[in-house]
């Protein structure tokens, strides 16, 4: 297929070749064009490594919600996760874990970020 351009009179003709040539020059390479088909959206799975942190830590129980599934600890730096001391509201894995503690008792647990959620995976009692 050949191209004409009418310029000032005369006409000029370029190649199909030498017009792909000159696109290539200035297009990116396919991977780069396009996110391959299997590949998952920034932040589809939460399960990603970088976005999947493992901690532990020992705190107080400050407040129980059995049916929420959820407890609240006053703990100090949890290893792992980069996270000073504060008082926080965890969800936990099993709400059978919750069955042996009450309020203000000392506790040692491991905890699982993924994404932007905090899971208790593994409760204990700690001495005082």
């Amino acid at each position: 297929m050949n191209t004409s351009i009418r310029a000032s009179g005369s006409t000029a003709t370029l190649s199909a070749a030498v017009l792909a040539a000159v696109a290539a020059c200035f297009s990116l390479p396919a991977a780069a064009q396009a996110p391959a088909a299997s590949a998952p959206a920034h932040g589809a799975h939460s399960t990603h490594a970088a976005d999947m942190m493992e901690g532990q830590g020992e705190g107080e129980v400050r407040k129980i919600d059995r049916a929420g599934k959820k407890l609240t600890l006053k703990h100090g730096e949890i290893s792992g996760m980069d996270m000073p001391p504060m008082t926080m509201v965890f969800t936990v894995k099993e709400a059978a874990l919750l069955d042996r503690f009450k309020v203000g008792d000392p506790v040692r647990f491991k905890v699982t970020r993924q994404g932007a959620s905090l899971l208790i995976t593994e409760l204990e009692a700690a001495r005082r």
